[in-house]
């Protein structure tokens, strides 16, 4: 495998753990920022409608360009790198709020990028493999990066892993650069063979249950560091190991469903999302009982995002799996994502404590598992391509 694949996996590594390490680092946010722990969990959702903006339309524009995919993604990783430089010298909570977007807006464009450059520098059979390597640093950034971002951040200050990021993308910039070599232009892309497939209600139910499974994650995940120091009664230098461990849980579990999605498409969906709900309401009933937070955490870990093989198993069977049927499915995806931490901050500020995103979670993924009824008696096997 070329050293490039594994590069480009590191970046992919970086841009994930900036999306997800405010989550690690919520009580210094907040005392940096003089803000409520809710604000600082706008934060994430910020940086996610940053990704569903910039997926489509930014990818349409270097498409239109004719860019080079090299030069493209280069492009991308300046400007992530001086966004990312803006959040970490900031006084200012607006200004950290236009930053998280921008960054959010670049880091998603880098991703279709990243997986062009993969899959031009290998061979047609190992273009499979290569794509599971860059996408390697989504669950690495959970078990690896945000617990190193979380120490970091006690130690050093929340800035300090901010910085580290910004050197991190510049640092790989650098060696792409040198790595990658010159491609042709982009090859123009059918946009209205492309939009013809959103006409399926099957894809947009698909979207819909994607997008339920990731906002019930999200919407626990984003409050886990202060439900489990407040409620549960764990120390902070406590929080970077906990969340290891649920990153821990997060590559196990993609293991797994890996290897049954593509036969077992609807159970496991089913059967995620009905663990997913019985490990929240455990979590909401009992999480100032220590040991049982943290084994519902982990369970969360375990069947949360990592259906998210099953996810896309289901999406490529909807439609035909185009760059654009992909790139709306990963903003579908961020819009979860923010969703989940919005409406669980909503029940922290609406006054229902600490565990309310916990309920939160509950009815979102409820409401997953009733999105996915219509379809169980089509249950079908289905081999999703590789791309």
């Amino acid at each position: 495998m070329p050293l490039v694949i594994y590069i480009l996996g590191l970046t992919i590594f970086s841009l994930t753990t900036s999306e997800f390490m405010v989550a690690g680092m919520m009580p210094s946010l907040t005392i940096a920022f003089d803000v409520s722990v809710t604000q600082v969990g706008y934060l994430i959702s910020v940086y996610a409608l940053g990704m569903v903006v910039g997926g489509p339309l930014l990818t349409a524009g270097l498409l239109r360009l004719r860019m080079p995919n090299k030069t493209a993604l280069l492009l991308l990783l300046g400007l992530y790198a001086v966004a990312q430089s803006v959040a970490a010298a900031t006084d200012s909570y607006a200004a950290m709020t236009v930053a998280r977007f921008f960054t959010g807006v670049t880091a998603s464009a880098c991703f279709g990028a990243a997986l062009s450059i993969c899959a031009d520098t290998v061979a047609e059979d190992m273009r499979g493999r290569a794509a599971s390597i860059v996408l390697g640093g989504l669950m690495l950034a959970a078990a690896l990066g945000v617990p190193v971002a979380t120490l970091i951040d006690q130690h050093m200050g929340w800035r300090a892993s901010f910085w580290l990021v910004a050197i991190l993308t510049v640092m790989c910039a650098l060696v792409i650069g040198g790595l990658v070599p010159r491609s042709p232009s982009s090859t123009a892309i059918s946009l209205g063979a492309e939009l013809r497939e959103f006409r399926s209600r099957n894809l947009w139910a698909a979207y819909a249950t994607s997008a339920l499974i990731v906002g019930a994650t999200f919407a626990a995940f984003s409050y886990f560091t202060p439900i489990l120091t407040e409620v549960s009664g764990f120390s902070a230098a406590m929080i970077p190991w906990l969340l290891g461990s649920y990153g821990v849980a997060n590559i196990v579990g993609n293991a797994v469903v890996g290897r049954y999605a593509d036969k077992h498409t609807f159970p496991v969906m089913v059967w995620g999302l009905s663990l997913l709900t019985a490990a929240l309401v455990v979590f909401a009933l009992l999480a100032h009982i220590p040991i049982v937070s943290v084994a519902m955490a982990l369970a969360v870990g375990l069947v949360g995002v990592t259906m998210n093989p099953a996810m896309v198993a289901r999406v490529m069977r909807a439609a035909q799996p185009g760059p654009m049927v992909n790139t709306v499915h990963n903003s579908v995806i961020n819009i979860g994502l923010g969703m989940g931490a919005w409406l669980g901050g909503l029940g922290i500020d609406a006054g229902y404590g600490l565990r309310s995103p916990l309920w939160v979670g509950v009815l979102l993924a409820v409401l997953g598992l009733l999105s996915l009824a219509p379809y169980m008696h089509k249950r079908r096997r289905f081999h999703p391509r590789q791309v």
